[in-house]
Parts: structure tokens; C-alpha cells; sequence
């Protein structure tokens, strides 16, 4: 394992229960991140999405897969995140293919196309096992608190 929970918390601002990575499996700076989220039946949301049907909502995991990509900018650019933060700026040609259900253990896979020390663009996989679960194309920018 490369980070942790405790070393995620202290690279990004999110919380539970809206943070969502449980800890980075594979890191290469400027190259490719890969993170791990465990999908469990105590995620708050699944109260409403859907009683009876769980379903992990699209939207989290597009979220989650910001949460590895900015991990994966304040880690290459060796940035504070006292000083710093990652927006998240824009999504292209997301895609939902298969849904994720409690119990299922999500593999983010984050590669960028292009990235320079203010704002990056990355293709985006998520897997569940072998099976692409979502992929997108979603863009970051590093600004000053």
C-alpha cells in the first residue's frame, strides 16, 4: 500500500461522508495513480438509492475518482494542502456501464493526458474485478486557498 486513510486525509480536505478513497494501491507522479474504494451497505446514501435496490450513485463514483486524481496532483507537484487546493473543473465523456453494489471493492484507475503545474486534464477508469464499471475524462486546476 502507497497511502493510507490517515495519509489520504492529510493530502485532501474530504470527510466522511463524502470522503470517498480508502487508500492508493500504485502511484508513478505525473503518470498514473490508482486508489481503492470498498462499497459498503453503511453508505449513508443508500437509505435513498434505492431502498431494496442499492446502487452506488454515478455521480459519487465520478467524485471518487476526483478525489484520486487530486490526489494524484498534490502528490506530483509536492504542494502543501495548507496552502493548496484541487478543483475539480470539468467531466467529459463520462460513461456508466455496469452498477456497483454494497460490497463490491472499486479500483480507480487515474492516468493523465495532459498535465502541467496549475491544471491537469485525466482519463479516468473505475473497475469492479475485471469488469470497467465508469470511465471519464475529468479535468483539475491547483489555485492557492
Amino acid at each position: 500500500m502507497i497511502m493510507d486513510i490517515n495519509e489520504i486525509m492529510e493530502t485532501i480536505p474530504h470527510r466522511y461522508p463524502f470522503l470517498l478513497v480508502d487508500k492508493i494501491v500504485e502511484f508513478e507522479p505525473k503518470k498514473r495513480i490508482v486508489g481503492i474504494k470498498n462499497v459498503t451497505m453503511n453508505e449513508p446514501f443508500f437509505q435513498g438509492h434505492f431502498p431494496g435496490h442499492p446502487i452506488f450513485p454515478g455521480a459519487l463514483l465520478i467524485e471518487a475518482m476526483a478525489q484520486v486524481g487530486c490526489i494524484l496532483m498534490f502528490k506530483s507537484f509536492d504542494i502543501s494542502p495548507d496552502e493548496y487546493v484541487v478543483y475539480f473543473m470539468g467531466i467529459d465523456r463520462a460513461r456508466f456501464r455496469k452498477p456497483v453494489r454494497p460490497g463490491d471493492t472499486v479500483k480507480f484507475v487515474l492516468e493523465p493526458k495532459v498535465i502541467k503545474s496549475k491544471m491537469s486534464k485525466m482519463k479516468g477508469e473505475a473497475f469492479v474485478g475485471e469488469d470497467l464499471v465508469c470511465d471519464a475524462e475529468i479535468m483539475a486546476m491547483i489555485t492557492r486557498k
